[in-house]
């Protein structure tokens, strides 16, 4: 898909979102209904993987069929025909033989996929998912990590890196998601060196390979931030990197979730989309 093309000609677009068939909490065709309700011209659905690590938050195998006929049927709905609709995934990274680049992913026919590191190995090697919300964050650094929450930070931004050198790709999603997170745990993490250099390392990785990247706005109402966190903003806008404005809406109230704010602090540093 060209991305740059369609950000040059309009906003109204969405390129994240979660349904009934992974995480989400309305029907694909509420979803659809609400985003042709607010004007968007281009939205993706995009369902978790589906994967072997055991996750309530990912769709089955047995679903992506039954995925992909109602993006069909949406297509063909005449009340949506406003908004083309795309079949779209939000693909795990888990390591070297599961994520955007595994054969299984790129055989499916997909309009576009978002790469997103969730799980990363704990100190023994089994997969957990760091991602949601704190208090189940807070039990796994218990249970998995042994408390050290450096490794968890140095070892999602290894993952983020090994899943860019593996490609596969067309969107970079929520690459500092581990910073909310780990901000609740240690407070402050963020300012520290360790932290800096993990993510200004990626950063650079992500700019001189000019990938296409999503400002994540999900948590700005509940959590104040953006990802990438707004410091990085300025960074970002000024290498010519693609930049896509994406809610990760789960529910119909939250297509347009903090995606005007996004645009203004762009619009404020220079940053050419529409």
């Amino acid at each position: 898909m060209d991305f740059k093309d369609i950000i040059s000609r309009t906003r109204k677009y969405n390129f994240h979102s979660h349904t009934q068939f992974c995480d989400g909490r309305a029907p694909m065709d509420e979803m659809a209904a609400a985003a042709v309700k607010c004007g968007m011209l281009h939205y993706g659905f995009t369902p978790h993987s589906p994967t072997d690590v055991e996750s309530p938050c990912n769709m089955s195998h047995d679903n992506v069929d039954r995925y992909f006929e109602e993006v069909d049927r949406l297509r063909r709905t005449p009340a949506l025909s406003a908004c083309t609709f795309y079949r779209g995934m939000e693909i795990d990274y888990i390591g070297p033989d599961c994520g955007p680049a595994s054969p299984y992913y790129r055989g499916l026919g997909l309009d576009y996929c978002i790469g997103s590191v969730h799980f990363i190995p704990s100190q023994s090697g089994e997969p957990v998912d760091i991602d949601g919300h704190f208090d189940a964050f807070k039990r796994k650094m218990r249970d998995f990590f042994r408390g050290d929450i450096d490794y968890v930070v140095e070892t999602y931004f290894a993952q983020s890196r090994a899943m860019i050198e593996a490609g596969g790709f067309d969107i970079l999603g929520h690459f500092d998601k581990v910073g909310q997170n780990a901000s609740y745990f240690a407070p402050g993490i963020e300012g520290g060196s360790h932290y800096i250099s993990c993510v200004n390392t990626l950063v650079d990785m992500i700019t001189d390979r000019g990938l296409t990247i999503e400002l994540n706005t999900k948590a700005r109402v509940e959590h104040g931030r953006f990802f990438p966190s707004d410091n990085l903003l300025p960074r970002l806008a000024k290498t010519g990197v693609t930049i896509l404005v994406n809610s990760d809406a789960h529910r119909p109230d939250r297509i347009e979730s903090s995606r005007d704010e996004a645009f203004a602090i762009l619009d404020r540093l220079g940053y050419a989309t529409a």
